[in-house]
C-alpha cells in the first residue's frame, strides 16, 4: 500500500514538476525568451489546441464551399442536378420512343402495311330488326313532355355539347373526278384512284393538322393531314403540295394539286387513302364520291 502511495506521489511530481523554456540567440547566446512549463500544462496546451483545431475544420468542412473539394463528397446542389439530368433523360428517353412510334406508323401508311379494316354500314341493318310498335302506345305523358321542355331549355347553354359538336368530323370530297380504281382488299389497294385534268385542286376532306408533306420515290409529293375521331387522310402522286407539315388546314381547302409524280403512275389522278385508329378504311363508307 506504502509503495502504491509513493507511486502516486511520484507521478504527480513529474506532472507538476517546473521546467523552464528558453529561447536563446545562437550567435550571443542572449536570452530572448522564456516560459515556465510543466508536463501537465503541455498537456492540458496540447488538448485545447487539438480540439480547437478538430472544431476549426469540422466548420469549414460543414458551411463552407470547401466540402466539395472532399473526395466522396456529395452537396446538396449536385444531388439535385443529378436527380433533374435524371428526370431529362427519363423525358427523352419517352419522347424518343413515342417519335419513333409515330415515324413507324407514317411510314407504314406510305408502304400500306397496316391492317385493314372494312367497315360496311349497311351491315349492321342484317343484325338487327325493329320491333313491331303497331300496338304500342307511343304518345308521352304529360310529365315526358314537361321534362324534355326543361332538358330542351338546359341543353341550349351546355358546355360539353358544344365541345362535343365542336370535334365532330365532316368528310367531304377530295377531288371531283372519274373512279378509275375502287378500293380492293385482294389486291392491296388500300385507297380510291380518281382521274382528274392535270394541277385540278385537291382539296382536305376534313380540318386537320398537315403531319407529313414531302417527297417520295414511288408516290410522288404526298401529303398527309391528321384530323379529330382518329381520323387520317392521305394524297398521293400530287403534282404540287400547297401546304407543308404542321399546317392547320380546314374542310375543302386546297391542299394540292392533282399531277402525275411517283414512279407508281399511269397518268394524272389522285391516289386518297383514308386511316381510321392507324387502320385502313374504304373511302366510300364515309364519302359520298360525286
Amino acid at each position: 500500500m506504502a509503495r502504491k502511495r509513493r507511486k502516486g506521489k511520484e507521478i504527480k511530481r513529474r506532472l507538476l514538476h517546473k521546467y523552464r523554456l528558453v529561447i536563446l540567440n545562437e550567435s550571443t547566446f542572449e536570452e530572448k525568451m522564456s516560459f515556465k512549463l510543466s508536463r501537465l500544462n503541455v498537456f492540458v496546451s496540447g488538448s485545447i489546441v487539438i480540439l480547437g483545431l478538430t472544431g476549426l475544420t469540422y466548420l469549414l468542412i460543414a458551411f463552407t464551399p470547401l466540402r466539395e473539394w472532399i473526395p466522396g463528397y456529395e452537396s446538396t446542389q449536385m444531388r439535385r442536378q443529378a436527380s433533374d439530368l435524371t428526370y431529362k433523360a427519363d423525358s427523352l428517353e419517352q419522347r424518343i420512343a413515342y417519335t419513333n412510334q409515330y415515324l413507324d406508323t407514317i411510314r407504314r401508311v406510305l408502304r400500306g402495311e397496316v391492317a385493314i379494316v372494312d367497315f360496311d354500314p349497311d351491315s349492321l341493318k342484317s343484325q338487327f330488326q325493329a320491333p313491331d310498335l303497331s300496338n304500342i302506345d307511343l304518345k308521352p305523358s304529360r310529365e315526358d313532355l314537361d321534362l324534355r321542355r326543361q332538358v330542351d331549355e338546359e341543353d341550349k347553354y351546355s358546355i360539353f355539347e358544344l365541345s362535343d359538336k365542336s370535334k365532330a368530323v365532316a368528310l367531304f370530297s377530295p377531288l371531283s373526278g372519274s373512279i378509275t380504281q375502287e378500293f380492293d382488299l385482294l389486291k392491296k389497294h388500300y385507297a380510291i384512284d380518281i382521274a382528274a385534268k392535270s394541277k385540278s385542286p385537291v382539296k382536305a376532306v376534313a380540318d386537320g393538322t398537315v403531319i407529313f408533306a414531302e417527297w417520295t420515290a414511288e408516290t410522288g409529293y404526298v401529303l398527309i393531314v391528321e384530323h379529330n375521331d382518329d381520323f387520317t387522310s392521305v394524297y398521293k402522286h400530287n403534282g404540287s403540295l400547297t401546304k407543308s407539315q404542321g399546317d392547320v388546314v380546314r374542310a375543302g381547302e386546297v391542299i394540292a394539286t392533282v399531277g402525275n409524280t411517283g414512279e407508281l403512275t399511269t397518268g394524272p389522278h389522285l391516289h386518297f387513302e383514308l386511316w381510321k385508329r392507324g387502320k385502313a378504311v374504304n373511302p366510300k363508307n364515309f364519302i359520298d364520291f360525286k
